[in-house]
């Protein structure tokens, strides 16, 4: 029988905006791939910037139907692993989910930075959905190119964030830095369910992208299991 394959999510922890506006992660980006992780026998961790209790952004309050079937993931956001104590050679991918508060404690983390290096270096699957790949931002490789250069990618766009009602309390728009470190950016009319695959590198466009970014995942590490059970 083969060793479970893991996979580790990391969410921020940053939970008032400057503006004095209450942030975290956006509950859909987090509990639809969680169950979609567990559900296909997946070993899942979840991390975060600080550990501890992870906020979760008011404007993304489950209706009572989904509060019941993300009760388990949401159990899991009381209590998660400091990003700085994770043994992150033992996962096989490594996803980010958005939500606002990711735009000031991902980029810069020198531990995630390690991460998302190491994973890119081993050729591990990483994702990132909505503003997770705000996480991306600052990476560099052992060469020093940007983690995200020449790569096609998306996350939540211009567009989106104008629409949300948030450009002018952003620290940046992440459409825009993504491009100024040499991604090829992909944007789909707003709200669209949109993923972009390119390499080990697996990224959804907003919160509607949430269940195809988790099996696009899922296919990608089951692909991967498949090609090693077969050499």
């Amino acid at each position: 029988m083969g060793q479970l394959q893991s996979i580790l999510i990391i969410l921020t922890s940053f939970n008032t905006m400057p503006s004095n506006e209450p942030t975290g992660i956006w509950l859909e980006e987090f509990a639809i791939p969680y169950n979609e992780f567990i559900d296909k026998g997946f070993k899942v961790t979840v991390a975060s910037i600080q550990g501890g209790q992870v906020p979760i952004d008011p404007r993304s309050k489950p209706t009572a139907e989904q509060q019941t079937l993300w009760a388990g993931a949401i159990e899991v956001l009381d209590k998660t692993t400091p990003i700085a104590s994770v043994q992150h050679d033992l996962f096989d991918a490594v996803f980010l989910p958005g939500g606002h508060g990711t735009m000031f404690d991902l980029p810069g983390n020198r531990h995630l930075q390690t991460i998302l290096r190491d994973f890119a270096e081993q050729s591990k699957v990483i994702a990132a959905v909505c503003h997770g790949p705000a996480g991306f931002v600052d990476v560099r490789l052992k060469d020093g190119t940007e983690l995200v250069e020449g790569k096609t990618l998306t996350s939540f766009t211009n567009d989106e964030e104008s629409a949300a009602g948030l450009t002018e309390k952003m620290p940046f728009l992440l459409e825009d830095r993504l491009k100024a470190l040499g991604a090829k950016f992909v944007a789909q009319p707003n709200w669209s369910d949109h993923v972009q695959v390119d390499g080990i590198l697996i990224t959804g466009q907003n919160p509607q992208s949430s269940k195809s970014i988790a099996l696009a995942v899922i296919n990608m590490l089951t692909d991967n299991k498949g090609k090693k059970n077969e050499s």
